[in-house]
């Protein structure tokens, strides 16, 4: 992987929350990051 990865973290649910490497922005504001083989969608948390 020669490219740049960028670790995001997402709310996908008000309780629960994912970080892993960033996929994918879909069109309707979330966005896609995976975690091992899994994907996951959800709000991006803003940066502080």
């Amino acid at each position: 992987m020669g490219g740049k990865t960028m670790l995001r973290t997402i709310l996908v649910s008000n309780c629960i929350s994912v970080q892993g490497m960033f996929v994918r922005n879909l069109q309707n504001g979330r966005i896609v990051v995976r975690v091992g083989a899994q994907h996951f969608s959800g709000t991006p948390v803003a940066n502080t």
